[in-house]
């Protein structure tokens, strides 16, 4: 059965839309952050119950279930260092967009009486902090759930329901190892693109003469350069790949437009369109 009080360690825009989520679905909503007008913000809007600015025992323990909102390096230190504080039983879950290397270390260095579960929630907004949250862009969106043979079934199931409560449309499972080689291609290298269009020349002009198709390529690229670079560098071999395959991709382009070739360009839009066709089926 999950937990009724649930605590969020990060109140930036994913912790405070998961505590929006949360509060909205009849949970009690505890947070830490290093930021006391997060919290009092979030206190005003009544999306958390309760905050503290420093980690401390009397607060944490009294919580059976943790989601860190965390960045990826920030949160395997916060376990490094806060876990004598979290009480025996507790399960621990996450936001990374990264897993690989931090699933297997957080669960290394855990202590046998807790339990880490990966998620990765597929929402969000290009603005940042609790100001901007908003739990309505879960609604029908994706969570993905990475478990090893580290977890048990009943945590498994409570990382899913958590999902399912705060309105996500589809809840999958998938190894660490999967998780990043897919949001490699589908999230990191989409976001590598949309930086590179934005700074391949200057577009401080382009305002006035740009259609909706530079607008929804590039909208991405407002970036939160500190934990994008983060993602990127945690998954650098994976976003390599992905990337010599997008400009392998490119460059098969670029020599049918330099030689002229119609049929080659035709096939390639024919495969493009029936592939976004069948995306949206899906």
């Amino acid at each position: 059965m999950i937990e009724d009080k649930v605590l969020i360690v990060g109140l930036g825009l994913i912790g405070g839309s998961y505590a929006e989520a949360l509060t909205n679905a009849g949970f009690q909503v505890g947070a830490i952050d290093r930021n006391r007008e997060s919290l009092d913000y979030a206190l005003a809007k009544g999306i958390i119950t309760e905050g503290t600015v420093r980690p401390e025992k009397e607060f944490i323990s009294r919580y059976r279930l943790i989601v860190s909102c965390l960045y990826p390096n920030t949160f395997v230190e916060w376990i490094r260092t806060c876990q004598d504080l979290i009480a025996p039983g507790t399960l621990i879950t996450d936001t990374s967009g990264v897993k690989v290397p931090v699933v297997y270390e957080v669960q290394r260095i855990l202590r046998p009486d807790l339990e880490y579960i990966g998620a990765h929630p597929m929402a969000g907004r290009e603005r940042s902090g609790v100001v901007n949250s908003d739990c309505s862009v879960f609604k029908g969106a994706n969570y993905l759930v990475t478990p090893t043979s580290a977890n048990t079934q009943p945590a498994i199931e409570t990382c899913k329901e958590l999902g399912r409560r705060m309105g996500f449309g589809k809840i999958s499972e998938l190894s660490p190892e999967e998780h990043d080689e897919m949001i490699g291609f589908l999230s990191q290298l989409t976001h590598c693109v949309a930086v590179s269009l934005m700074t391949c020349r200057e577009t401080s002009e382009m305002a006035k003469y740009s259609g909706d198709s530079f607008r929804d390529l590039t909208r991405i690229a407002a970036i939160n350069e500190t934990m994008w670079s983060e993602l990127f560098l945690l998954n650098r071999d994976v976003l390599i790949h992905q990337i010599d395959m997008f400009v392998n991709s490119m460059e098969a382009l670029k020599k049918a437009i330099a030689d002229g070739d119609t049929e080659t360009l035709r096939a390639v839009m024919r495969d493009s369109s029936q592939k976004r066709k069948q995306f949206e089926k899906n």
